[in-house]
């Protein structure tokens, strides 16, 4: 199989992925053996890619928005076979028995282990997964659509949860890009008025054009007090002004796996039962219910496609705040 493998995290402009010729994976008990047809890139690769996350053991292949067709399945497999489509997504495994996983709380479980992360991912011809955290994807949806919805819908799509708006309710997009475009459309699906900010001009256009009711940049307020936030960029700095924005009572939900850190702020930002909640992976039950939604809204993606062999300028264009909605790879 050909594979963008990660050997040492360096800068993405100096090209951290290295393409090579591996060994088809070994498709073990539990596990589902796919033909991958298209990966989308995350910020999370990136900043695995250049450090900013710790590495998990090197060299690892990269990529936890998967779409492939299931070309084998080990044993212990129900329910799959081949020529199935099959999506993955970040979560790759849980211990299913802790205090977390028995409540629904399988997003933090102190076992969890993640795809790009603890196993190889996406970024290859083939890849393992296992079957248990594989997912049904949309029918009619193509596979480049689809990618996106694995990180960026889902895990954006948690963060609505997570921030507690209510359908009809004033929300804050803070940083609009792959995922804070997908959250926008769920939210203007449940009939929430959306206040978008960003430091793009571009973006800013195209988040009006997808029905924002106002869009501008980080240092400056919307016009009316948010119920709640949520904020994409991995800068502290935004998460203030989000808090900065709510109404009293409201939520910002910070949606990243990285912050470089939270400035100092004054108590009365907080002050009237403002809350900051990080929002950490995603449940199952989650993707499931994203994809259902994404089905019937119908979700639109934005996409821009890479072959395999450029996934090292995917990553440098995502870096560079160069990409306009979600950058995919794909394998032929």
């Amino acid at each position: 199989m050909r594979a963008a493998l990660l050997e040492l995290p360096r800068p993405a402009a100096k090209s951290p992925l290295r393409l090579t010729d591996l060994p088809d994976p070994h498709c073990g008990a539990g596990d589902l053996l796919l033909d991958v047809r298209a990966c989308g890139v995350c910020r999370t690769d990136l900043q695995l890619a250049e450090g900013d996350i710790t590495a998990h053991g090197l060299p690892r292949i990269p990529g936890h928005q998967a779409v492939g067709r299931v070309l084998a399945v080990g044993a212990g497999v129900d329910g799959w076979k081949p020529g199935d489509r099959a999506g993955v997504a970040w979560l790759a495994e849980t211990c299913g028995a802790c205090r977390f996983c028995a409540s629904g709380r399988e997003n933090l479980c102190e076992q969890a282990r993640f795809t790009g992360w603890d196993r190889d991912g996406g970024y290859a011809t083939r890849m393992t997964a296992g079957a248990r955290f594989a997912f049904r994807l949309p029918a009619g949806m193509d596979d480049m659509a689809a990618a996106p919805l694995l990180c960026g819908g889902v895990i954006g799509y948690r963060a609505l949860k997570v921030s507690g708006i209510q359908p009809g309710g004033r929300l804050g997009l803070y940083g609009f890009g792959a995922s804070a475009l997908l959250a926008l459309q769920v939210a203007l699906h449940w009939g929430c008025e959306v206040f978008v900010c960003t430091r793009s001009g571009r973006e800013q256009a195209v988040a009006r054009e997808m029905g924002a009711a106002w869009a501008g940049d980080y240092d400056t307020r919307p016009p009316v007090l948010l119920d709640a936030a949520i904020t994409f960029a991995p800068a502290g700095s935004v998460v203030l002004a989000a808090l900065r924005a709510l109404d009293r009572g409201g939520t910002v939900a910070i949606n990243a796996i990285h912050l470089d850190h939270v400035p100092e702020f004054d108590y009365g930002d907080l002050w009237w039962e403002r809350t900051i909640r990080s929002v950490a992976n995603f449940t199952r039950d989650d993707a499931r219910e994203f994809l259902a939604l994404a089905a019937e809204i119908p979700i639109q993606t934005r996409i821009e496609a890479h072959p395999l062999a450029h996934a090292n300028v995917a990553l440098a264009r995502l870096a560079a705040g160069q990409v306009s909605g979600a950058a995919v790879l794909t394998m032929d």
